[in-house]
């Protein structure tokens, strides 16, 4: 399995992976519309030479009490095509986007998703770390992974994300 940068002729192609993943257009008009925005991580998966799955990362900000040069991303989404689930793809894009995440020098990921399956790459209930998501959402679904540690020390709020994800619904 081959995990590269997305490129400007992988447009349509994660379109329709996030579209079977999902069921529906809301993800993939989503990545559609947080396309080009600064500090936007979009990985992509592909066997050979077809590509059946897709991660991206966004930033978010934190409304309350954290350093200024702090950089935290949101994970969001991620799909592997239905045929090619329960292979380890989505777990191999997770890992290795958070690794360039990582050595890009930010700081925290942020994930809104199944506390069982996030867990494993250490993510952490946010509000551990004095975090809350400003969607209600359960609080363990809602979730924080340090890339540095001890980053998120003096850090407390709300997390807020891109106006974009607000037209998801």
């Amino acid at each position: 399995m081959y995990i590269r940068t997305e490129k400007p002729e992988d447009l349509e192609a994660v379109r329709q992976v996030n579209i079977a993943a999902f069921g529906r257009e809301n993800e993939a008009n989503l990545v559609d519309r947080l396309r080009g925005i600064a500090s936007t991580f979009s990985f992509v998966a592909l066997p050979s030479d077809r590509i059946v799955g897709h991660i991206l990362f966004s930033p978010v900000v934190v409304e309350g009490k954290c350093s200024s040069n702090l950089s935290i991303l949101g994970l969001a989404p991620v799909a592997v095509l239905p045929e090619y689930q329960r292979q380890g793809i989505g777990t191999l894009l997770i890992q290795q986007g958070l690794e360039e995440c990582r050595r890009s020098g930010f700081h925290a990921v942020v994930v809104l998703g199944h506390p069982d399956f996030y867990s494993r790459f250490g993510f952490i209930p946010a509000s551990r770390k004095s975090l809350k998501c400003e969607y209600d959402v359960p609080d363990e679904a809602f979730m924080v992974l340090e890339l540095e540690s001890g980053t998120l020390e003096d850090c407390s709020g709300t997390v807020k994300y891109r106006s974009e994800f607000s037209l998801c619904e």
